[in-house]
């Protein structure tokens, strides 16, 4: 039974705390720390776990810390647990700057100790189904579009939800960035509430990844174009659909039923194939839990690594800069 504490009881924080609760052949809930003491009474009721006076205490009784405050904090809890040889999870994005993920990754690599990144849609269930369809991408678009909510505008739309889809594609064509175009807009906050980045990778792979957190309605969907095929993942629905093209021979006999592209004469016909993978029903962030749990015990990498966390990071800074500078010249 591994024991965890948890850092941050804020909103997710709260949802972390009542999960980890539930896995009980997995985890002992040990207690929390929070930075609001009034907050923190509330939660002390509310979940009858054990209120921590401070983040070295909640440390020392721990096996893992899950450090689910504000990012501007990340570091600094991070390390305090690395070096006291704890495991850490630690909530997306990894860190406030490029050089404190580095020096996360140094020190726990030097303390022999796992470290997983809170990217949860890689557990989401759209997504896995949609996994062993995807080769070799060559065009990935993606949307990610959210409702207002102050929460979370402490941070650029690029970390705080544009950061999901670029780890996702970062998985999905693995390959080395190439370049990145981006541009963004300030509506109510004093970073990018809006952002749209253009990535291209060595491979030929191109992405276009548009984020805002000043939407009408939700929306969470992928849309990856490969050879001969075209997977659509929608994260928030949990559905995925693929359609496939295969060659028919000349000599094939054809299903009078089935959807035939005719691309004209002397090239071949392709059939079209509707697929709708099962989609199975799962708590992600449970998932990335136990994922994490099993990486401890088994000894193992992490699914969601901490160079993931910092790769998506790296690429996210770029975003950023490109939209600071694209604003610069058109200020000019």
């Amino acid at each position: 039974m591994l024991k965890i504490g948890v850092i941050g009881a804020g909103h997710l924080g709260k949802i972390h705390l009542k999960l980890l609760l539930e896995l009980k052949d997995t985890f002992e809930v040990i207690g929390f720390y929070d930075t609001d003491r009034e907050n923190a009474k509330i939660v002390n009721r509310s979940f009858k776990v054990k209120s921590f006076k401070s983040v070295e205490l909640l440390i020392e009784e721990a096996d893992i810390i899950d450090i689910v405050s504000p990012t501007i904090s990340h570091y600094d809890s991070a390390s305090l647990a690395i070096r006291s040889n704890k495991h850490v999870f630690i909530e997306k994005p990894i860190t406030q700057t490029v050089l404190e993920a580095e020096t996360l990754m140094k020190l726990s690599r030097e303390a022999g100790i796992k470290v997983q990144v809170g990217h949860v849609e890689r557990f989401n269930s759209a997504f896995k189904s949609a996994q062993d369809y995807v080769d070799q991408p060559l065009f990935i678009e993606s949307h990610r579009l959210a409702e207002f909510n102050p929460r979370g505008t402490d941070v650029p739309v690029v970390l705080d939800l544009m950061i999901h889809d670029l780890d996702i594609v970062l998985k999905l064509v693995n390959s080395p960035v190439k370049s990145v175009q981006a541009t963004g807009v300030s509506v109510v906050s004093d970073t990018p509430d809006i952002a749209n980045a253009r990535i291209e990778f060595n491979n030929g792979c191109v992405c276009n990844l548009t984020a805002s957190r000043m939407s009408l309605k939700n929306m969470r969907k992928s849309r990856v174009f490969q050879k001969d095929a075209y997977i659509s993942i929608d994260y928030l629905e949990k559905k995925t659909e693929v359609i496939r093209l295969k060659n028919i021979k000349p000599s094939e006999e054809i299903d009078p039923l089935a959807v035939v592209l005719d691309l004209g004469k002397g090239k071949r016909k392709k059939q079209i194939y509707f697929e709708n993978p099962n989609v199975e029903e799962n708590n992600a962030i449970k998932d990335e839990f136990i994922s994490f749990a099993n990486a401890i015990n088994e000894d193992i990498e992490p699914e969601v690594s901490i160079t993931d966390g910092l790769r998506a990071l790296e690429l996210a800074v770029d975003i950023l800069e490109k939209i600071k500078l694209n604003h610069q010249l058109n200020v000019v």
